[in-house]
């Protein structure tokens, strides 16, 4: 929790007047019983109506600013928490940003998922909680004790014989539950994970019929969740019988040997009274505390979580370096010598990678399935970083570059088309803030994706929903490579992004990016030979390793590897005859 404190140096005092105000409402809550003894001696006993109005007034009076007083606690906690949880989920997303490809890879997207919603908003609850009532509760039960003293220093002893009884069965209590929370909390992630994967799969679910048989897992998962909570709900449910056992014994206590303290006139009805409900506040308490510790504790296990990311530093950062002076003269891509695997893998994805890529230059990237292809162009705008040897872009090690400079150059249109939740206008402005509407019209036109625009009666200003869902996967591609073109890159890098692309469509997509985009430099990336084969020159890929470099005619005769790709696709040497 030490490492999240910095996170309330902006909520000071939120910090100090939740708690104080909890504490004030506390006081007025203490001097309630010795009102109500002051009634029942002197208001009743003397059949005086009117200072019992007034005493009931003045319970009204205290109770009013007993209330205000916890509206105002109630406000500043949380606000505090609010503030708090937020500036942390705010940084937490930041440093996901921060981290490389890699690093996300070995930490996970549901376990990032759920530490930025379900933890933080723990972590969250657990302060608010903690503002609230980690003053009131201890001044509660100190409060009730010094006060029974005042009336009954004998009968002061049942407190201090039943206040530490209530405590250790608390304690136990809480003791044995918190592990079984824990465990709730793992196999509520679990849950999670499973709705999660369930969800993004749901068509592959259908496809292969296999709605039972996940049901059932998820049945399974569900019932572990209902068990361990059930488990955690029982323990939980013997505090409210054993605090109350415990609390209605030492008020019976109190009531024997009270009543025969009130017979010898040591101390009145009243008192007797007031001692009783100063036992019920220390329960009530003592309980609060306890909700508290559970709560807190359930926030703290949340801490860890995530501060196991936080602590990640991603190997891979732009810090210290400084805006590059490019040489247009030297090479726009240069891969020197590259290797890489992907974590502790023993095994490298790629090796000894070597090419050359002048400005302007139309490149194709071929090679099967797990090649290599879409690892090696993710080396280029350094998402993930080589293990041995450097990449130049301009004559300049890319490491060298700042993250924008380096980024604002490429436009990127990855395998997975993907369209986020607004307009087609506020898509298009991700590739450039600044882009006009005519920017984005060349951009669509280029793209094959104007039409798309055109059919819909807003225009630009067409809805579109998280993820694209409302359009075909030919269109989402489509409108993916008019946002990379908005931004006119020196680098445009299609991963596989025509794969949902009609032959037709295809083929004017790669004419008019070879006509319309002449000073780019253009890296196609692809499984099927069609889609490169007019390319300046192809680069091939088998197991991880360059096979081949050159245009389609010079590899279909003298690669092998890129041969079988064409013959196997029926795209030989007499195809582009």
């Amino acid at each position: 929790m030490r490492k999240l404190l910095p996170y309330i140096k902006n909520y000071k005092k939120e910090t100090i007047i939740a708690p104080l105000f909890k504490m004030l409402e506390a006081s007025f809550e203490l001097l309630i019983p010795i009102i109500m003894a002051n009634i029942i001696d002197v208001g009743i006993r003397r059949a005086d109506s009117g200072y019992i109005w007034r005493m009931c007034l003045l319970m009204i009076f205290l109770g009013v600013l007993g209330l205000v007083c916890s509206l105002i606690a109630q406000y500043y906690s949380a606000t505090g928490a609010a503030g708090f949880g937020t500036e942390l989920r705010r940084d937490f997303y930041a440093h996901i940003n921060s981290l490389s490809y890699q690093d996300l890879d070995s930490i996970g997207t549901s376990t990032l998922i759920t530490r930025i919603t379900s933890d933080i908003n723990q972590i969250q609850t657990g302060f608010n909680l903690f503002l609230r009532l980690l003053l009131r509760a201890p001044f509660i039960v100190i409060g009730a004790v010094i006060m029974a003293f005042t009336i009954s220093a004998k009968l002061t002893t049942i407190f201090l014989i039943a206040t530490p009884l209530l405590s250790v069965a608390i304690f136990l209590m809480v003791r044995t539950s918190i592990p079984i929370y824990k465990s709730v909390q793992k196999a509520l992630d679990k849950v999670i994970l499973e709705t999660r994967g369930n969800y993004t799969g749901a068509r592959v679910i259908r496809a292969f019929a296999r709605q039972r048989a996940e049901a059932e897992n998820f049945r399974e998962t569900t019932r572990e969740l209902k068990e361990r909570q059930i488990h955690a709900g029982r323990i939980s449910g013997l505090m409210n019988p054993i605090t109350y056992l415990l609390v209605n014994l030492a008020i019976v206590v109190i009531l024997w040997f009270g009543g025969g303290e009130v017979n010898v006139g040591e101390i009145t009805q009243g008192q007797l009274i007031a001692l009783i409900s100063y036992m019920t506040q220390v329960l009530m308490a003592l309980l609060a505390v306890a909700v508290l510790i559970m709560t807190v504790t359930k926030a703290m296990a949340s801490t860890v979580r995530v501060n196991e990311v936080l602590a990640i530093k991603s190997a891979m950062t732009d810090k210290g370096s400084v805006e590059q002076n490019e040489d247009t003269k030297r090479p726009i891509v240069q891969f020197e010598d590259i290797y890489f695997h992907y974590g502790d893998a023993k095994e490298a994805v790629l090796n000894d990678i070597n090419f050359t890529v002048q400005a302007g230059e139309t490149i194709g990237i071929i090679g099967g399935t797990g090649a290599g292809k879409t690892t090696l162009i993710n080396l280029i705008p350094r998402f993930y970083e080589a293990n041995v040897g450097r990449i130049l872009i301009a004559g300049n090690d890319i490491k060298e570059y700042p993250f924008a400079q380096l980024r604002g150059e490429i436009g990127i249109v990855p395998q997975r088309a993907v369209l986020f939740a607004g307009t087609i206008r506020d898509n298009m402005h991700w590739g450039n803030e600044k882009a006009s509407d005519r920017e984005i019209y060349e951009a669509l036109t280029i793209a094959q994706a104007k039409a798309v625009v055109d059919e819909r009666e807003a225009g630009l200003d067409a809805e579109v929903l998280a993820g694209g869902v409302n359009f075909s996967g030919g269109q989402r591609q489509r409108l993916t490579i008019a946002r990379a073109l908005v931004r006119k890159p020196k680098i445009l890098i299609l991963d596989d992004s025509s794969s949902a692309l009609d032959y037709a469509t295809d083929a004017a997509l790669r004419k008019a990016l070879k006509e319309q985009t002449k000073d780019m430099t253009v890296f196609i990336v692809s499984q099927r030979a069609v889609a490169v084969r007019t390319t300046d020159r192809i680069l091939v890929l088998d197991d991880g390793c360059l096979v081949g470099s050159g245009t389609h005619e010079e590899l279909y005769e003298n690669c092998d590897v890129y041969q079988e790709i064409c013959l196997s696709q029926q795209a030989g040497i007499d195809s582009v005859k």
